[in-house]
């Protein structure tokens, strides 16, 4: 099971943003890497073709799980996260203060 989901709030450690927050817009399981908006941004040049300007875009490159950590939104703190079964549900606990981070 992965453990990033779409809106978690995420700190880099590692790279060019280091130290930047910022929130989990896609997770792509396949290739182990997110997409985080306004983190690890590259220009790209673009052609114009009819009904598309050319110019010089931002976009966004994915970023590896190894490069960043999960940040509590109980604690505010950069954590690790571990599972835990309640009633019958698996659901996300931060390793530093224990509580629950999803709440349904």
């Amino acid at each position: 099971m992965i453990k990033v989901k779409i809106g978690d709030t995420i700190k880099v450690t590692i790279g060019k943003d280091k130290g930047r927050e910022g929130i989990v817009e896609s997770v792509n399981p396949k290739d182990m890497t997110i997409i985080v908006q306004g983190i690890n941004m590259y220009k790209k040049h673009v052609k114009g073709v009819p009904g598309r300007e050319g110019g010089i875009y931002d976009i966004a490159r994915p970023l590896p799980f190894g490069k960043f950590a999960i940040v509590c939104p109980k604690c505010k703190k950069q954590t690790r996260i571990g599972f835990s079964v309640i009633d019958n549900t698996k659901v996300r606990i931060c390793k530093k203060c224990k509580r629950e981070i999803d709440k349904n």
